[in-house]
């Protein structure tokens, strides 16, 4: 589609169909957690922590790119939850790391599951081909933007 300039309409723009699906697959993707009493953000704090290896709310808020009172607050949610706990630091008493329960694990698995359910719907009409490029394009996006792949 042109505009009457014959350039591309901002409608074929990857910018703005990437932007607005992304708007649409967020909202369903909160809608589908929401089923967990947790939002997307939750589930990324939980998904960082899932490496196993527990981290401080400082070391989370600078790998989650956020405000560290932001990992406060979810931390707190969580926390009540039963999804994650915090424990002292031993090397270094005024910090708190945070590790996921076996009940955070088995949260994080729920979520994951909604995720996968989301994937299975938005790509039905793609030809098995055609679902493994957009998954490889998308993966070689988020590593170039220093997201996990």
């Amino acid at each position: 589609m042109n505009d009457v300039k014959g350039t591309a309409a901002l409608t074929d723009t990857l910018s703005f169909r990437l932007g607005t699906l992304g708007a649409i697959v967020s909202a369903r993707f909160a809608a589908a957690v929401e089923a967990y009493g947790v939002k997307p953000k939750h589930v990324g704090l939980m998904a960082v922590l899932s490496s196993g290896t527990p981290a401080s709310q400082q070391e989370l808020a600078a790998t989650m790119d956020v405000a560290p009172s932001l990992v406060v607050a979810l931390a707190d949610q969580l926390e009540s939850l039963g999804a994650i706990e915090r424990v002292r630091d031993p090397d270094d008493r005024r910090r708190q790391k945070l590790s996921l329960t076996g009940h955070g694990q088995a949260l994080l698995a729920d979520c994951t599951q909604a995720a996968r359910a989301l994937d299975a719907e938005l790509t039905a009409s793609l030809a098995g081909v055609d679902r493994a490029a957009l998954h490889r394009a998308l993966a070689t996006l988020a590593g170039e933007a220093g997201l996990p792949r």
